[in-house]
């Protein structure tokens, strides 16, 4: 199986790269992993937020696989204690999906086509970040979820 993170927005700033690569890196032990930055719309400080969720949305749909696993990161999204992600993780690995992708959309979200096309949909928490922070958070929990399937040392209960 192969775990890809999707981000709408800018490259990562140094200090968010660093640590987005020491987990990515980690995460490759257990499978295959890519990154996937999808620029901002040129034209997005002339578009609605609407209309700039639309044409990223077209962008993500174009990308996507029939196949694919979608796991939408989204405020209105489901809790998940850690655990929770590692059976959710391991859950596709024993169904054979051959690629997860976690999306985090742009700053505004996603288009309904989008949202309608997520096959599960995560909150990470009540609280509001940056998305280059987000970034790391996934990875570090992606991570994390990895090391409790594999009843490693990393996540203590």
């Amino acid at each position: 199986m192969q775990i890809q993170f999707w981000s709408i927005g800018k490259k990562n700033e140094p200090y968010v790269d660093e640590g987005v690569a020491l987990f990515t890196k980690r995460i490759s032990h257990y499978y295959k992993v890519d990154w996937k930055i999808i620029p901002t719309s040129k034209n997005a400080a002339v578009l609605t937020s609407e209309d700039l969720k639309v044409d990223e949305g077209k962008i993500i749909n174009n990308l996507l696989h029939k196949e694919d696993y979608l796991i939408l990161l989204d405020e209105r999204g489901k809790n998940l204690h850690s655990e929770d992600l590692a059976n959710l993780i391991q859950q596709r690995t024993n169904d054979s999906t051959k690629q997860i992708i976690f999306l985090i959309g742009g700053a505004y979200g996603v288009s309904n086509d989008v949202l309608t096309r997520a096959n599960f949909k995560w909150s990470l928490s009540n609280l509001v970040f940056p998305h280059q922070l987000v970034r790391l958070i996934l990875a570090e929990q992606v991570y994390r979820a990895c090391t409790i399937n594999k009843n490693e040392k990393y996540h203590h209960q």
